[in-house]
């Protein structure tokens, strides 16, 4: 993955704040849905990174019940994406939770989880382009979906990424 200064037109346009708070929003509100209470950062931000890669993206499983082993263990790719790609992306979506924050989308409490402020955001997904409803969609899901796979840290560590 390339540095900030290497992203093209495209990319850099597409990995502004203002989206990638709105990505991470997605994904505080798929966790909230799915477990009616606040989302650990280290989730809202690994669904972020996740869902930005496009072959991540369309490798992502049709249903919450899959499980991360087998799924992983059937698209061996992503393992190798993410290591390549997540420490770049971090960077890139770490400018957005904190616009996040500072515009009081979401709130971080004391123990390190955020909320969705309520009215902040709508419910359904829309957005200009197939791609850009594509990307909320897999964040609001990989909210949902990682917590129920185990501990966060065996999750990064299955998916070859650290904190």
């Amino acid at each position: 993955m390339n540095t900030l200064t290497e992203f093209s037109r495209e990319e850099r346009a597409l990995y502004n704040p203002a989206f990638t708070a709105l990505v991470i929003s997605r994904a505080v509100q798929g966790h909230e849905l799915q477990y009616s209470r606040s989302c650990p950062i280290a989730v809202a931000v690994l669904s972020a990174v996740m869902a930005l890669q496009p072959a991540v993206r369309r490798a992502l499983p049709k249903t919450l019940a899959s499980g991360l082993n087998r799924w992983l263990e059937e698209n061996k790719g992503v393992k190798v994406t993410m290591s390549q790609n997540a420490t770049a992306l971090a960077a890139v979506v770490r400018p957005g939770l904190l616009l996040a924050l500072q515009s009081e989308s979401l709130r971080v409490d004391e123990e390190g989880q955020l909320t969705l402020v309520p009215g902040r955001l709508t419910k359904t997904i829309n957005g200009d382009t197939d791609e850009i409803q594509a990307i909320q969609k897999a964040a609001h899901m990989l909210g949902r979906w990682l917590p129920s796979t185990g501990s966060l840290s065996t999750v990064m560590t299955l998916l070859g990424v650290r904190p």
